[in-house]
């Protein structure tokens, strides 16, 4: 009787810690589910703001972790992807340069274009590594200022690349087009949201 006594306040206490644990776990759940809602209607309700909309909460709503409800964060992010997706499409453009196909007169704009690229990389690095160090920065408005400047050129060196392909005939300009618009979307919306972060702690 006495070691049926013994199981069964083991099996009590297992099970009670079986019961503690599940409520711990659904409790975390529940939080971490808050949390990710509450970053997804924020990141929503600020891509509201910028230029294209839903391609601002398409490429950033993966991204509910690293943003949560921080305007900051939100613009860092918007920055990165958008950096991360200049570079890509550099990469895939020096391919296509590379193809067999490329007509004489696709050549100088295309190798203008690559430039453009190049020069909009080491813009939006530079802004990503002083976004960095903004927060509580004593230098903020140098910061900031610099940030706001390095985008726009970027943005302004996508558009010249886009540019180069105008009247131009053929797939090659579609291709290009195609890829750099989505880009240049990009830019500006990360543009858009680090003014917009601006406005609120600047």
């Amino acid at each position: 009787m006495e070691g049926f006594s013994k199981n069964f306040t083991s099996a009590t206490a297992f099970y009670l810690l079986l019961v503690f644990l599940c409520i711990c776990i659904n409790s975390s759940i529940a939080i971490n589910y808050g949390a990710e809602k509450a970053s997804t209607k924020f990141i929503k309700t600020s891509c509201s703001t910028t230029n294209y909309p839903s391609l601002c909460f398409t490429s950033l709503s993966s991204h509910t972790n690293a943003i949560q409800t921080s305007s900051r964060l939100l613009a860092q992010t918007a920055l990165s992807v958008a950096l991360n997706h200049v570079a890509l499409t550099s990469s895939a453009l020096v391919r296509l340069s590379k193809a067999p196909g490329m007509k004489p007169r696709e050549v100088g704009p295309m190798n203008d274009c690559l430039e453009e690229l190049t020069d909009s990389i080491d813009e939006l690095k530079r802004s990503m590594g002083e976004m960095s160090q903004l927060n509580g920065s004593p230098n903020y408005a140098l910061l900031i200022s610099d940030i706001q400047t390095w985008v726009s050129a970027a943005l302004t060196d996508e558009d010249t690349c886009m540019d180069g392909f105008d009247g131009k005939a053929g797939n090659t300009k579609n291709v290009v087009r195609g890829r750099i618009l989505n880009v240049v979307h990009l830019t500006s919306n990360a543009l858009s949201l680090i003014n917009n972060y601006n406005s609120l702690h600047g």
